[in-house]
This record gives structure tokens, sequence and C-alpha cells, in this order.
């Protein structure tokens, strides 16, 4: 077992075997289902959700508020080597969530009414609060990808800044570093509504 646990790639693998183990004695297996599929790729948004979101979290409840308290000869582990590695997961996990998410409300036959709220931007629309909660996770989904990122890799040095003056170079970076702070911060305010519209969907509406 400690064989296992002391590596993160034996430990997955052992959770998946763990998990099929669990199907194939307690679950039932339709590879012609939709509904099936429905449920394996619902499982997959909620995985890499979690992951997404928590990395979120992560950053704007630990890193960000922590960095001020980090002596200066100690931040390089964070910004060369955590936030980096952070950063791939969060990305990918990111885009894969809305991508399962997509495929979930394509299965279920609801992508095209969510999307664009085709029975009407009202209380009455059964798929309000879901399509709400789908445009919100695509716009975050953007800002990971064209915002965030892009300025992350240059506050962290990922990509070269072509100018000569040291003291500019600084100011770049520290002005890339607040629009990402900034923006990852949008995305923990929409986070709270997103969420909630997820869950409402499938409990109680948006009352």
């Amino acid at each position: 077992m400690v064989g296992i646990l002391s590596s993160l790639g034996r430990t997955m693998i052992a959770g998946f075997v763990l998990l099929i183990a669990i199907i194939l004695l307690f679950g039932s297996v339709d590879l012609a289902s939709t509904a099936w599929w429905s449920f394996v790729f619902r499982w997959l948004h909620v995985s890499v959700g979690v992951m997404w979101i928590g990395l979120l979290w992560y950053f704007n409840f630990v890193q960000i508020p922590s960095m001020p308290k980090i002596a200066d000869e100690l931040k390089p582990a964070i910004s060369k080597v955590i936030a980096p590695e952070a950063l791939f997961w969060f990305r990918y996990s990111a885009l894969l969530t809305v991508l399962t998410g997509l495929i979930v409300s394509y299965l279920q036959g609801y992508a095209h009414d969510a999307l664009l709220f085709k029975e009407g931007f009202t209380f009455e629309n059964p798929y309000l609060a879901i399509g709400l909660g789908m445009w919100i996770a695509i716009i975050m989904a953007i800002n990971v990808w064209f915002i965030i990122w892009p300025n992350q890799k240059k506050a962290l040095g990922i990509i070269p800044i072509h100018v000569e003056d040291e003291t500019e170079v600084k100011a770049i970076k520290a002005n890339s570093a607040k629009i990402a702070m900034l923006t990852s911060r949008t995305n923990t305010l929409l986070s709270i509504p997103m969420l909630y519209l997820m869950v409402a969907q499938q409990n109680v509406g948006l009352g």
C-alpha cells in the first residue's frame, strides 16, 4: 500500500481500479445507452470541475494572500515551481469542465435550449438555471485561457519580455500579475452563482 501511495500515478491508477471494481460489483454498464454515457460524462464533469474550482479557490484563499508573508528568497519556489504546475492543471481542468459539461447537455438533449435560452429568459424556462450556469462557466474558462494564463506567463517569467530596461520589465510583470489576480478574483466571484445554478437545476430551479 505504501508503494502505491508514494506515487501519484499509482495512486490514481489504484483509484480507477477500485472504481471499476465497484461498478462491476454493484453497478450496471450499458455501453449502448445514452443515459449511461451521460452519467459517465457527468461524473467526469464533476471530477474536473472540483479540480478547477478547487485550484481557483487555492489561488485566491491561500497562494495570493500568503505571497506577501513569504520571504523574498523563498518566493521563487512558488513562482518557478508550484505556480506553473498549478496553472497547468488549472487551465486544463477549466477546459475539460466546459467540454464535459457541453457533452452532458448534448447527450441529455438540452444543450441548444439552455445555451440559447430558447424558452425565454424567464422563470418559466426549465433550463434557465443551467443555461445561466453554463454561460458563466464558459466566461470563466475564457478568462482562464485568454486573460489569466497569458498574463501569468509574463508575471512568472515563463515567456520572455523583450524590453531591455529592467525597471520596465519589472513594471510589466507587476501589471500582468495584477491583471491576472483581478481576473482570478472575478472568476472567484462568478464561481459562487455558477455553482449555485448548477446545483439548482438538479433540485429547485431558481426559486
